[in-house]
C-alpha cells in the first residue's frame, strides 16, 4: 500500500450527526417518542409507522435541520491529522439534489480545510476511487475496490463487515488507527 492514501469519507453520520437532529426533529414536529438507537434498520420510515415517508424525508429538505448539525467527535482534528500526514481525503455523500447547498454548507463552516472540488456527490460510491471508504452504510462498502471502514451505529449492528473483510468503528480515534493498520500493510 502506498504511503499516502486517498480516503474516501462519508459525511451523514460520518462527520456529522444526521439521524440524531432527524429523529429529533420528528419527535418534536409530530409527538412521537422515538429514540435515535432505536433506529434499527436502514429503512427509517419503519420506525415512524403512523407519517408518510414524504412527512419522514420532510426535515432532510428544511435548512434549520443542517443548522443544528453537529460535529463528530474528533472528525475534525483527525482529518486534519490525516491531510497533514500527506493523506488525500476526499468527501463523498448520497445527497438529494435539494439538500446539498445545506449539506456544503455545513461543510464549509465546520471544515473548511477541505475544498469543494475534494466532495463527491453521488450515491453510487464504488464508482468512485480511493484506498479507503469509510461511511456507515455498508451497501456502500460492498463492491468497490478500496478497503471498507464501517462506522458503528444501531441500523447497520446486524450486519456481519469481518465477512466481507471490512472493519468497524466507532470513533475517530479508531478510525485513525484503522487508517494506519491499511497504510503499514497490517489490514
Amino acid at each position: 500500500m502506498a504511503d499516502n492514501l486517498t480516503i474516501l469519507v462519508d459525511v451523514d453520520n460520518v462527520l456529522e450527526n444526521l439521524n440524531t437532529v432527524w429523529v429529533q426533529g420528528l419527535n418534536k414536529k409530530y409527538g412521537t417518542d422515538v429514540k435515535t438507537e432505536d433506529i434499527t434498520d436502514w429503512d427509517i420510515t419503519k420506525f415512524f409507522p403512523g407519517l408518510s415517508k414524504s412527512q419522514v424525508f420532510s426535515p432532510l429538505h428544511k435548512k434549520q435541520t443542517w443548522d443544528h448539525l453537529e460535529v463528530m467527535p474528533g472528525s475534525q482534528d483527525m482529518i486534519k491529522r490525516l491531510i497533514n500526514e500527506g493523506h488525500k481525503i476526499i468527501l463523498v455523500t448520497a445527497s438529494h439534489p435539494q439538500t446539498v447547498l445545506y449539506k456544503f454548507g455545513f461543510l464549509d463552516k465546520h471544515f473548511p480545510f477541505i475544498p469543494f472540488q475534494d466532495v463527491i456527490v453521488t450515491a453510487r460510491k464504488q464508482m468512485v476511487k480511493g484506498d479507503v471508504l469509510i461511511d456507515d452504510a455498508p451497501h456502500n462498502l460492498e463492491g468497490g475496490e478500496y478497503k471498507g471502514i464501517l462506522m458503528d451505529m444501531p441500523y447497520n449492528k446486524s450486519y456481519d463487515e469481518s465477512q466481507k473483510g471490512f472493519v468497524r468503528v466507532h470513533n475517530w480515534n479508531e478510525i485513525y488507527k484503522a487508517i494506519n493498520k491499511i497504510k503499514t500493510g497490517e489490514w
